[in-house]
């Protein structure tokens, strides 16, 4: 080979090397400097895409499924109906204000998600009591200002057990059974349904594209992750809500 060549061959194996491994160089600098500043995530190209997508529509032989009409006494003893959630995106959940297992949990993280979105006009919570036999406009007053509810969107709900259970399970498909040996007396799920401003159960898709229509409730951002390698899901929510709000 003639040696001009083999010079010409030599130097572009320099400058190609020289060009990788400025860019390994700039890679390592800027995962650094993400690491640092608490930006880098577990996978930002899923994240990304999760955020950006917009929520899909819970739908049931072709029809998108809408939170049935309902009305119900608060912690105010005022009478609260589905049409006072129109124009507001909502968080629903069932609970009970003696449950010795789940609900702590969850209350504490709707007041998370109150201490958030909470005294915006277009947003509120729905906390339905699946024991209203013994859960009072009183008694939820008081596990409200326990639990330092504030916002004034937010409703604990009270009236016939029959109709609160049948909207919990013919409405949003959430169990909500009194069994004499379950813990508190009451077995439920621990699940947070998502509310869309005309009234339309929404949520974000899984990785099959399909609509994963509840969020987990029963484990805490901080926690991250329950013995069973469930992850938490409030960050989504919030996330979700967020969406929903700027739709």
């Amino acid at each position: 080979m003639p040696q001009g060549a083999s010079n010409k061959k030599k130097y572009t194996y320099v400058w190609v090397s020289t060009i990788v491994l400025v860019f390994g160089i700039f890679a390592v600098c800027e995962i650094t400097k993400r690491i640092k500043d608490g930006t880098i995530v577990e996978n930002d190209r899923m994240a990304g895409t999760a955020i950006e997508e917009p929520l899909s529509f819970i739908v049931n032989n072709g029809t998108k499924r809408k939170v049935p009409p309902f009305a119900f006494y608060n912690q105010d003893s005022v009478l609260v109906t589905n049409k006072d959630y129109l124009g507001k995106v909502y968080v629903v959940d069932f609970f009970f204000t003696t449950c010795p297992t789940i609900c702590p949990v969850m209350t504490s993280n709707l007041v998370e998600i109150q201490d958030k979105f909470g005294g915006q006009d277009n947003f509120g919570i729905a906390s339905f009591s699946i024991n209203p036999r013994y859960d009072t406009p009183e008694r939820l007053r008081a596990y409200a200002e326990k639990y330092g509810i504030t916002d004034k969107d937010w409703n604990f709900m009270t009236g016939q057990q029959e109709q609160i259970h049948q909207l919990a399970s013919e409405g949003f498909y959430i169990m909500a059974n009194e069994v004499e040996d379950a813990p508190g007396g009451f077995e439920h799920s621990g699940m947070f349904a998502l509310v869309d401003k005309n009234g339309y159960l929404r949520s974000r898709v899984d990785a099959f594209g399909n609509p994963i229509i509840y969020y987990r409730g029963t484990i805490t951002e901080k926690q991250g992750v329950n013995k069973e390698g469930e992850t938490q899901q409030i960050t989504m929510l919030k996330e979700d809500i967020n969406k929903l709000l700027l739709e």
